[in-house]
């Protein structure tokens, strides 16, 4: 078995494939109007075929339901909620924060309604953590990783 992709369902496919587009830089790699794969493992599944699908009525598919995310990684965090900041009526689940681990994140949702989360790759939470002065061993503590892991990070 071999996992392909998360599809979600959209209202509007020109809106969301747009947004993917313009806020996420992913690349449509097929489009088959009501179904298109973005870069990435994500496919769009326009609301009315997805219904005929898996046999439901359009009132029985929920959206916000605050369950579950699609997560990406940024190496320059700071510039990518710099972008954020540009687009209109992008609505937050929460502005940008660092988790105990040292990783800085930023989450919205999408135009419909689907939780997006943009972290601060993981290699570059280590690497800033060695820039200021901490070991391998220390930032191993601080990030609650194991002590490969921060190795593994390391050129």
């Amino acid at each position: 078995m071999i996992y392909t992709a998360t599809l979600i369902v959209v209202k509007d496919m020109e809106i969301s494939k747009k947004f993917y587009q313009d806020v996420l830089g992913l690349d449509v790699i097929s489009d088959f109007g009501a179904n298109v794969t973005l870069a990435g493992g994500i496919a769009l599944q326009t609301i009315d075929t997805w219904i005929n699908f898996i046999h439901k009525k359009s009132k029985e598919i929920v959206f916000q339901n605050n369950a579950v995310e699609l997560y990406f990684e940024e190496d320059d965090i700071d510039i990518f909620v710099s972008k954020l900041s540009n687009i209109e009526d992008l609505e937050y689940v929460h502005s940008l924060f660092e988790h105990p681990w040292g990783q800085r994140v930023v989450r919205f949702y999408d135009p419909d309604k689907h939780i997006v989360e943009v972290g601060e790759n993981m290699v570059m939470v280590v690497r800033k953590f060695i820039d200021s002065g901490l070991s391998v061993q220390e930032t191993a503590i601080r990030m609650d990783v194991p002590v490969d892991y921060v190795q593994s990070c390391l050129p």
